[in-house]
């Protein structure tokens, strides 16, 4: 049998035709082709998630710009004014150098540093800074019943925190101490205070503040620094404290601002351990509470406080030594809970 025979034209034509026909074919059958593809289903709108949304990342300087900065000291005045002031921070940072018990100008105090409780030469936002000070002083004092000026305020401390004798108010110490944080303040408008100046307020628990709970947090968290014994930390020639001991012979005493459970628990939410800071704290405010109360229930010098708060009505919530007005017995009034005896008094201050 003889077999068709072509020629390479004949074959190329009949590729090109074929190829054409293929195309046509594809295009006809497109509508079908799509719709026997697996569509993907429409899924439901949703909120952005905290790791979806599209986030602005704030400097830390942005973040913290609407805070109290204390002055730079560039901006020290010359002469025996700068120098002053110098030496006031100077006695801040170092108070027992000077006025220590090994002090060299006067041994008045119980080895503190005015800084081991405000923090930074009392720069630190919310680190219970100076801030505020010069604004709001001289300012009359519930707990004194009278007008109280800076350099009152500073002898306050002395007698309560540092444990010690008050400065001559006309002694080149006190002038000095008063001069640094009037500088401090320079900025701030009479009559009013600061945002990060002073403490943090913490919500009250709904039950009291636990110093066994405490306890167990002060082995976890404040040991290394504060010792098991809560002694601290002293320098080699024991001139000063680098970690201040927190309850014993040479701690703050019983009249002393950070006794009062709210006033030490916003300390140590914003500034402990070391490294903690207002806006990046290492304790939940439970945990902050439960320390204080540990550290508030040990065993610390005493001071006469019978001339204190001389309209015992205005005695803070937290003040833990009566007579009260509002029934409540001292032991609630140390540890809490607090939000009942709130109640009581708001209750007490709308019947008068």
């Amino acid at each position: 049998m003889n077999q068709p025979s072509f020629n390479p034209k004949q074959i190329i034509s009949l590729l090109n035709l074929l190829i054409v026909a293929v195309l046509l074919l594809l295009m006809a059958s497109g509508g079908l082709i799509a719709s026997l593809m697996i569509k993907p289903a429409k899924l439901p709108a949703v909120a952005a998630t905290p790791s979806t949304a599209k986030k602005t990342i704030q400097p830390a300087s942005a973040k913290s710009s609407t805070l109290w900065e204390a002055p730079l000291e560039s901006s020290l005045p010359a002469g025996s004014k700068g120098e002053m002031i110098r030496y006031g921070k100077e006695l801040i940072a170092h108070t027992s150098l000077y006025l220590g018990p090994k002090g060299k100008v006067a041994q008045i105090s119980n080895g503190l540093n005015c800084q081991n409780c405000h923090l930074q030469a009392g720069t630190k936002p919310f680190g219970n800074n100076y801030g505020g000070v010069a604004s709001t002083y001289p300012q009359v004092r519930a707990r004194s019943g009278r007008e109280t000026s800076i350099a009152g305020r500073v002898n306050g401390c002395f007698e309560r925190s540092l444990n010690g004798r008050p400065l001559k108010e006309d002694s080149k110490e006190m002038q000095a101490i008063v001069a640094y944080i009037k500088w401090l303040g320079q900025d701030v408008e009479k009559g009013k205070k600061p945002e990060g100046a002073g403490l943090v307020t913490l919500a009250y628990l709904d039950e009291p503040a636990n110093p066994a709970a405490g306890k167990l947090l002060y082995e976890q968290k404040c040991v290394v620094c504060h010792m098991e014994n809560g002694a601290g930390l002293a320098n080699g020639d024991g001139t000063e404290y680098v970690y201040p001991p927190l309850w014993g012979a040479h701690s703050y005493n019983q009249g002393a601002g950070l006794y009062r459970l709210s006033k030490f628990a916003g300390y140590i939410k914003a500034n402990m351990p070391f490294g903690a800071t207002y806006d990046s704290p290492q304790l939940s405010d439970e945990e902050a509470w439960h320390i204080a109360a540990y550290v508030n229930s040990l065993p610390r010098p005493s001071k006469d406080l019978s001339k204190d708060w001389p309209d015992i009505s205005k005695k803070p919530i937290d003040h833990p030594f009566g007579p009260y007005t509002d029934g409540f017995e001292e032991e609630q009034h140390k540890y809490g809970p607090f939000k009942p005896i709130e109640e009581k008094r708001r209750g007490q201050a709308v019947s008068n």
